[in-house]
């Protein structure tokens, strides 16, 4: 065998190696996961976080907060908590700005989401509302993050 292909043979040898290894070697706890809590001993219904309200909103998201208690508190319960269940907390790291704008919110209000974090099965679209209205609505779930340190 020549030089190129033992190098090349140790390449790929060095290259499973390290790829074994990361998939033994359990990750560091820097950042989080996107991976949602194991809910099986969480009554059904119960709120999925606990959620610190700020003590003054401002004037856009209380409005958001106005539209979001007739419109998605039925099923993302009191103050963005989830149901379980029913929906998940947007109280949440996985809903931080990072990981799903702002647009995000609009789009799954005007398009409905098929289920891809949390197990509840697809959201749908919600009715009669504009994008200014889901803007306030996120509006109104950022400062609730920012209150539970997501940001």
């Amino acid at each position: 065998m020549d030089k190129s292909g033992l190098f090349i043979g140790l390449f790929f040898v060095v290259g499973l190696g390290y790829v074994g290894y990361q998939n033994i070697m359990k990750p560091d706890s820097v950042g989080h996961s996107m991976t949602p809590p194991d809910l099986r001993g969480v009554a059904a219904g119960a709120p999925l976080a606990e959620v610190a309200v700020p003590s003054e909103f401002s004037e856009a998201a209380l409005v958001g907060q106005n539209i979001f208690n007739l419109k998605c508190a039925v099923c993302h319960g009191e103050n963005a908590a989830g149901q379980n269940g029913v929906a998940p907390p947007l109280v949440h790291r996985i809903y931080e700005p990072s990981h799903h704008s702002d647009m995000a919110f609009v789009l799954a209000a005007r398009n409905g989401v098929r289920a891809h974090h949390w197990d509840f099965g697809n959201m749908p679209a919600v009715e009669g509302l504009t994008e200014s209205d889901v803007k306030m609505v996120a509006t109104y779930v950022r400062e609730l993050q920012r209150e539970n340190g997501i940001n």
